[in-house]
């Protein structure tokens, strides 16, 4: 696995060379229309160029919010355009080229029908979720300018965080990948933690003890 991991860097990294905003906007665009191409690695890259003088700092950030946008908006349009029944039998027996399973698509379905439009903010810092939530906002019919909204937001937000780890590390950027998915894990905890009180909240299910009787 960590050959193959290397192998694909490898690629990246050249297109990304060759290619530069242009090839950013590329890869994120295909990474949020459900390819397993990890925006981990092309950001950061890009912020390493951006530290050698090679880039700007604020076209590789549009270019990437630009690319998970347009990506995101495939996936939704197909989202939008299958049957459930259709696109479930697609993730059976494609799901395992793009890193997608059916529990990890009815999961991030059961978020956004149980917590609303604000999930296509929060799950684009959020594993897993992030690349294929586009998916289930198509099927249920979600405001497309809502969606596209949130989408713009959360990916500005991500894309900004990743190239500026990469001009802060410069050489050392492709270290700190397996630091992102931690720091991802950690969202996600945060996250759950934030909706389970926010239903407490409105819910009262628990009783919480007072203080000081």
């Amino acid at each position: 696995m960590h050959e193959i991991i290397s192998i694909i860097t490898g690629y990246i990294i050249q297109f990304i060379e060759t290619t530069n905003y242009l090839g950013i906007f590329v890869l994120m665009t295909l990474e949020s229309a459900l390819i397993p191409i990890p925006s981990e690695i092309t950001m950061p890259f890009a912020g390493f160029l951006v530290a050698q003088g090679k880039l700007n700092f604020w076209l590789v950030v549009l270019a990437g919010t630009f690319g998970n946008l347009l990506g995101s908006l495939i996936a939704f349009g197909i989202g939008f355009y299958l049957e459930e029944h259709v696109i479930v039998r697609l993730i059976k027996k494609y799901g395992k080229f793009l890193l997608i399973t059916e529990h990890e698509y009815e999961r991030s379905l059961g978020w956004l029908r149980k917590y609303g439009d604000a999930v296509a903010f929060f799950s684009r810092v959020l594993p897993a979720v992030r690349t294929f939530i586009s998916l289930p906002a198509g099927l249920s019919e979600m405001n497309i300018w809502k969606f596209s909204f949130y989408t713009f937001l959360g990916s500005f937000l991500w894309s900004i965080a990743l190239t500026y780890v990469g001009v802060r590390f410069g050489a050392e950027w492709d270290k700190l990948e397996p630091y992102f998915r931690q720091f991802q894990m950690a969202l996600g905890l945060a996250f759950v933690i934030f909706v389970l009180w926010y239903i407490n909240h409105k819910l009262k299910i628990i009783k919480l003890p007072k203080l000081g009787r």
